[in-house]
């Protein structure tokens, strides 16, 4: 649904993308991670059709961003970095607006205006100026206005930007209702939504793909992978147990941190993690420590993006 072959954007001498190739079907919801600059929304404006690629190619749906672009307009909608609307308008009037320029007529226009009012809670301020609304409800006038033509291809730039935890909570469920029949590009920063929500996750740094793997596999490349964390009922067995856990020949190192009461006891490189599972439970059942919980890890994928993007060995 989406085909990058050698996409490039220079401004000046700089190049903010730099050679990008990557394919998409059907049903992915890919994360395109990347730190401030790395060139993401670059990226996403040349797919919809905002900025011209300096070289390379794009097409959405068989269709050609350069030489078929409305074709492919058509079938994607888009959210914008900052969710831009027009202020002086109401959530309502907008949306008609749009209603409008996608071509939307008779039942099934007053259908779709209604469902995504619905799916996106608009209703108390549908009448409001949009210039007053608070930014999480302006990003849901945005996101509406992205789906409101029930598009193949979904280009979210930061889709949960500005919105509380339960307004974060309905817009993931609403991504997840919707990535079964639809590709969904999301941009963002925020690594637990791509662990919520994402299939696919692209990590990049200077223009440049450094990752592309699911975000399961990327975690299991974090020293983390297959560590526990033992959670201690008080801090009166703290250094004991702490010494104890480094003794373990599956242990490579121990971290402590007494503000939260845990000890993550990490397993050596290449170790078996049930291996490392089963000697720690074995020594805390043996013992007469008061521990609260135990978690075994699958890794953290913030640890694997901040050496990705550093140019580090994970």
């Amino acid at each position: 649904m989406i085909k990058i072959d050698g996409l490039t954007k220079h401004y000046g001498r700089h190049t903010v993308v730099d050679n990008l190739s990557f394919h998409c079907e059907p049903g992915e919801v890919l994360g395109f991670l990347g730190p401030n600059g790395a060139g993401k929304s670059t990226t996403m404006k040349m797919l919809t059709g905002f900025v011209a690629p300096s070289a390379g190619s794009a097409s959405v749906c068989g269709h050609d961003i350069a030489t078929d672009g409305l074709a492919a307009r058509k079938r994607l909608g888009y959210l914008p970095e900052g969710a831009p609307c027009y202020a002086e308008m109401t959530p309502g009037s907008f949306l008609d607006f749009i209603a409008d320029v996608r071509g939307l007529e008779g039942n099934e226009r007053k259908a779709r205006l209604d469902e995504v009012v619905e799916m996106l809670h608009l209703g108390p301020v549908l009448h409001q100026s949009i210039d007053t609304l608070s930014k999480g409800f302006k990003r849901r006038v945005g996101l509406a206005q992205a789906i409101l033509h029930d598009p193949d291809v979904l280009i979210l730039d930061e889709p949960t930007d500005g919105l509380d935890p339960n307004q974060k909570h309905e817009v993931r469920e609403l991504i997840h209702s919707m990535s079964a029949e639809k590709l969904i590009v999301i941009s963002t920063h925020i690594l637990e939504e791509v662990e919520a929500v994402c299939t696919r996750a692209i990590i990049i740094a200077n223009g440049r793909i450094l990752a592309d793997d699911t975000p399961h596999n990327l975690a299991m490349q974090s020293r983390y992978h297959n560590a526990v964390r033992l959670s201690l009922g008080g801090d009166d067995n703290f250094d004991e147990v702490e010494a104890a856990l480094a003794k373990l020949d599956s242990v490579d190192t121990t971290e402590s941190d007494r503000e939260h009461g845990t000890i993550t006891a990490v397993a050596k490189s290449g170790s078996d993690g049930a291996s490392n599972w089963h000697k720690i439970t074995d020594l805390v059942n043996n013992s007469n420590w008061n521990i609260s919980g135990l978690q075994l890890e699958a890794g953290r994928l913030d640890e694997v993006f901040r050496q990705i993007t550093r140019g580090e060995k994970v």
